[in-house]
């Protein structure tokens, strides 16, 4: 996860020396899960056929050279669209193989607490790269940032290499054909399931559309005279980190007052707090920190629930492949979202106008108000095929 939120915290000073527009930025960020969407569902479901730990290598070599030639050979819009491709198809091969590879180990009562542990290091990670990439971009050239990401990868990859165990043969005696793997029609047509999958694209939407521009969004308005008490990528960290919980708490009142009713409730008020960000341009600084926290916050409340119905909703001998499904249209949301928005913010005007900031949040609090009508006209039940 190092060089997960490289980008984000040095965009305004790739935008500048690349001379960048927003929508140029906005691929750039959201050809990252570009990557994911389009590998994450031949390397997950090759860990129902294979050792999930060479999808783990793979997925660790292609972060080698994601973040390497990043820091090595980008030098514009193209290349560093290319890399950053690279490097989310590296995350496809990485977390949800990495969670295969855990459960295949871990067994008994140890396994949910160490799956729940696993996935908290998504959000600690992504917080924790925002950190580490503003102040060693403030101290050096940018491109330490990606060789010291490259080099953490590579790490990993010597972790997974020497330690990580081998799948057992007997564990999956009988693998399933790759055709069969890879037919995910039946998890279209359950659309008890795709109503929860629906409405994680739209989630993820927003989620990673205010990951990739926060930092963008604070450093636009310390140019334009905004007090600043911390680095934007300081702030980043901290909103990040404490969005985490978020996701374990918005479960819990998934299951006191129902998955559908709780869900409903924290997408509207995060669309409020999506809408009432484009107009912070002029607030102190203090004021805006608190907001974008509880802002993150909200955003992940629903993430947990809406994972947990998808799961509760599938077929269970396709469980897996909904997974697949979940994932890959979770991430193509996170794909459109930061494009959409730096194209939105060139339309009406650019970083340097806080209009063009206010159109661009008001458009994810648009996105996100699209959930409640996916779960409420999508068939709630599970369908048989």
């Amino acid at each position: 996860m190092a060089g997960f939120s490289a980008f984000p915290a040095l965009q305004p000073n790739l935008t500048a020396a690349w001379t960048l527009s927003a929508a140029e930025a906005g691929w750039i960020n959201g050809l990252f899960f570009g990557g994911y969407t389009l590998a994450v569902p031949f390397l997950v479901a090759f860990t129902d056929r294979g050792d999930p730990r060479r999808v783990m290598l793979i997925g660790l070599a292609l972060s080698v050279v994601g973040n390497l030639g990043f820091a090595w050979a980008a030098e514009g819009f193209l290349s560093a669209a290319a890399f950053r491709f690279i490097s989310g198809a590296a995350l496809a091969g990485t977390y949800m193989p990495g969670l295969v590879l855990l459960t295949d180990h871990v067994r008994g009562p140890l396994q949910s607490r160490s799956v729940s542990f696993y996935t908290s290091t998504f959000g600690i990670g992504s917080a924790a790269s925002f950190l580490v990439a503003g102040e060693i971009g403030s101290l050096a050239p940018w491109a330490l940032v990606f060789i010291l990401a490259g080099l953490s990868s590579l790490i990993g990859f010597a972790l997974i290499w020497f330690w990580a165990p081998k799948r057992d043969a007997g564990q999956r005696a009988a693998p399933l054909p790759l055709k069969a793997v890879l037919d995910f029609r039946p998890v279209f047509r359950n659309m008890g399931a795709m109503r929860y999958v629906l409405g994680y694209g739209l989630h993820c939407w927003e989620l990673f559309t205010l990951r990739s521009w926060i930092v963008a969004y604070l450093d636009a308005r310390a140019a334009a005279g905004a007090e600043s008490l911390w680095r934007p990528t300081m702030v980043a960290m901290i909103v990040v980190l404490i969005g985490v919980p978020g996701s374990i708490l918005g479960n819990e009142l998934a299951m006191r007052m129902g998955r559908v009713r709780s869900i409903i409730l924290v997408v509207i008020i995060t669309a409020v707090l999506a809408a009432l960000t484009g107009f912070t341009w002029t607030w102190p600084t203090m004021a805006l920190a608190l907001l974008l926290i509880v802002y993150m916050f909200m955003v992940m409340a629903d993430s947990g629930a809406l994972t947990a119905g998808a799961v509760a909703s599938a077929d269970p001998e396709r469980r897996g492949a909904t997974m697949a499904v979940h994932s890959t249209i979770g991430f193509f949301g996170a794909f459109l979202g930061p494009v959409v928005f730096g194209l939105t913010l060139d339309w009406a005007g650019g970083p340097e106008q806080s209009g063009a900031w206010t159109a661009a949040f008001i458009s994810l609090a648009a996105v996100g108000v699209l959930s409640p009508l996916v779960l409420l006209t999508m068939g709630r039940g599970r369908s048989t095929a």
